[in-house]
């Protein structure tokens, strides 16, 4: 992934084009793509900033906030299996694939019962 341009390009790049040069000679001038002179604009105008935003982070796991509803029914059940989980979450309101599921359960250390396969 590459990196952001240093903030310094960027204030340079924005000062430039509020003296007035056009979008086009300030993206030449400074090695940008003509795409980013106004959005970088905008930034400033906005925030008084033109520092870019976080790049990359850690995103949650989908069933986290449901982990005491999932434990409770393999808890109770412990025969079931992803295919009915997945219909008893899509009945709680929660819409998640089965790999998202089986992946949950593995991490948490549960177990689940796998369909028999003819």
């Amino acid at each position: 992934m590459t990196r952001p341009y240093s903030d310094d390009l960027r204030e340079r790049v924005v000062r430039a084009h509020l003296a007035g040069e056009p979008i086009r000679s300030v993206a030449a001038r400074y090695g940008v793509s003509v795409s980013s002179v106004p959005k970088w604009v905008a930034r400033w105008r906005a925030t008084g900033s033109v520092a870019p935003d976080k790049v990359g982070g850690h995103r949650s796991w989908l069933l986290e906030p449901h982990r005491d509803l999932l434990r409770g029914l393999v808890g109770e059940t412990p025969h079931l299996t992803i295919d009915r989980l997945q219909d008893l979450l899509a009945a709680q309101g929660i819409a998640v694939c089965r790999d998202t599921i089986w992946r949950f359960l593995r991490r948490k250390g549960l177990r689940q019962k796998n369909p028999v396969r003819p």
